[in-house]
């Protein structure tokens, strides 16, 4: 019979969870898992220790082995082959270096979960804190780019602006964009330890309601807001689209819609799952013990879920572009994968395609939708 979770039988600890609740070593959030007391009254959860000793560290590194692939292509076709011509351009390679940076700090929560914490306190603090600048600079930057679409497309000509002042702009917000994550992530560098008795790294907000106040913060910044303002811009941009003469017109509407899809259906359930986990903190709202395990691996799946969108941001941001595809051809002639005539076979119908769409490249943003 599984034991019950009550405050009669585990008292608040100083990063809001309970005794017999431990935290984990997952990057987002405390949750409970590592503990195997004999002691009555306690939450035993080794099975779910198990599962993320198994599930984690090959999920992660599909992850993180993928997403350095795509976008490490972006960087290098940004640096050698293509020049920032827009206000998208400067956010698409701060996106890639955002994603790269995030990615980087994969290999250690693998290894957290198949071994624990075995790097110290120091690193603990550093690669937790630089996990929330990238996690946050990269949603900033997806809001970023909805923004510039939009006022690309449907204000087109208040868009018409010089190129010097494209820069300065998008250099602009790019660094208030991290300036912001830093400061966002700073309770992260500052409450983040090693838990030598779980062999866990975790940030130990002191109290519940400042771990409530970095849940909220998270899921606001990390979901709402990008969300918001996509369903705003690509509804406004789908909308003007509607009204316009072109042959691409229906791609591009594919492309936002798949663009939106890929965003909430990757990102939905693990903040509706830090949703559950915010008002638990808040309220103890989970007493069950089985259920708390299987909210325990919910949160597990759907974080790994989340962190899917680190490999398709190239593809959904990058290389669906004509000019982009080109640059990418480009890249494999230049190191051997492709033959001249195959090259010339294969850019020469994207070409075509972009001399068609020439009414809508009056901004270079359109050419990002694959207009």
């Amino acid at each position: 019979m599984e034991e019950k979770r009550t405050p009669d039988m585990a008292s608040t600890t100083a990063d809001g969870s309970y005794e017999g609740f431990p935290s984990a070593s997952i990057p987002d959030y405390n949750y409970a898992y590592d503990y195997d007391s004999e002691s009555s009254g306690m939450c035993r959860k080794s099975d779910v220790r198990q599962f993320a000793q198994h599930f984690t560290p090959p999920f992660y590194t599909i992850v993180f082995l993928l997403g350095f692939v795509g976008n490490i292509l972006v960087v290098v076709i940004y640096a050698f082959y293509k020049r920032l011509r827009n206000m998208t351009d400067v956010y698409l390679l701060n996106l890639a270096i955002a994603d790269l940076l995030f990615l980087c700090t994969l290999p250690f929560w693998a290894l957290e979960a198949k071994f624990g914490w075995i790097f110290g306190n120091i690193l603990c603090k550093t690669v937790r804190g630089f996990y929330k600048i990238n996690f946050f600079s990269c949603m900033l930057l997806l809001t970023c780019i909805s923004i510039d679409r939009y006022i690309a497309i449907v204000k087109a000509i208040k868009a018409r602006v010089s190129k010097q002042k494209i820069f300065l702009h998008s250099k602009l917000i790019s660094l208030v964009v991290w300036v912001t994550a830093i400061l966002l992530s700073l309770p992260d560098f500052h409450y983040s330890s090693k838990n030598e008795s779980q062999q866990s790294c975790s940030t130990n907000y002191p109290g519940s309601i400042l771990k409530v106040a970095g849940l909220a913060v998270q899921i606001t910044v990390g979901f709402f807001l990008p969300f918001a303002v996509m369903l705003f811009c690509y509804s406004t941009i789908i909308w003007k689209l509607l009204q316009a003469k072109s042959f691409q017109k229906h791609r591009a509407i594919k492309l936002i819609g798949t663009v939106v899809s890929v965003f909430v259906l990757s990102q939905l359930p693990y903040n509706s799952m830090m949703i559950v986990k915010a008002m638990d903190a808040a309220n103890m709202t989970i007493t069950d013990c089985g259920t708390l395990k299987n909210v325990d691996i919910a949160t597990q799946i759907t974080q790994s879920i989340a962190f899917l969108h680190s490999c398709l941001n190239p593809f959904l941001y990058a290389f669906l572009g004509v000019r982009f595809r080109q640059d990418l051809l480009r890249i494999m002639k230049d190191i051997g994968c492709m033959g001249q005539r195959h090259f010339r076979g294969a850019s020469r119908p994207q070409q075509t395609i972009w001399k068609r769409s020439s009414v809508h490249s009056e901004t270079d943003t359109t050419g990002t939708l694959s207009l």
